[in-house]
């Protein structure tokens, strides 16, 4: 079985967010902590600029995902932080052209007054359910010859 996404009728059926996500037993989770728009070397990215910050903290946590060898199918939830006055609008393209339309994860967003690190706009957490590859045929997520060739 893999990650199942859960929309039930009952619930607004949105197109940027999954209402509920089941995790299979055996399932491995990552949980990824707050990322800002800090390169590895602690350059940030687009100070002031909260669509650049977005998408610097996303490559963040898709560095983290890339180092358990898991994409972004993998991620159950985001927790996005914002600071207060910032364009959600602009944040949310950001954020989007890195999620997997046909696995959308859970997401919530609060405003804050601020941030822990200064000039920080945005932060982003995550958890991810990293499935074993030699298990994607029994899990849904290909064939046997697919977990073969691993």
């Amino acid at each position: 079985m893999a990650v199942q996404r859960i929309n039930p009728a009952s619930l607004e059926q949105s197109p940027y967010y999954s209402q509920a996500t089941l995790v299979p037993p055996g399932a491995s989770m990552l949980y990824i902590g707050g990322q800002n728009a800090v390169t590895a070397a602690g350059a940030w990215i687009g100070l002031g600029d909260e669509a650049a910050q977005t998408a610097q903290a996303m490559k963040n946590v898709m560095a983290c995902l890339e180092a358990v060898g898991a994409g972004v199918a993998d991620l159950v939830s985001l927790e996005i932080k914002v600071v207060e006055g910032v364009d959600l609008a602009l944040c949310q393209r950001a954020a989007s052209g890195y999620l997997d339309l046909n696995s959308l994860p859970l997401i919530s967003v609060s405003i804050v007054e601020q941030l822990a690190r200064r000039g920080a706009l945005v932060e982003i957490s995550a958890v991810a359910a990293v499935i074993d590859p030699s298990d994607a045929a029994w899990l849904g997520r290909g064939t046997a010859d697919d977990s073969a060739m691993l």
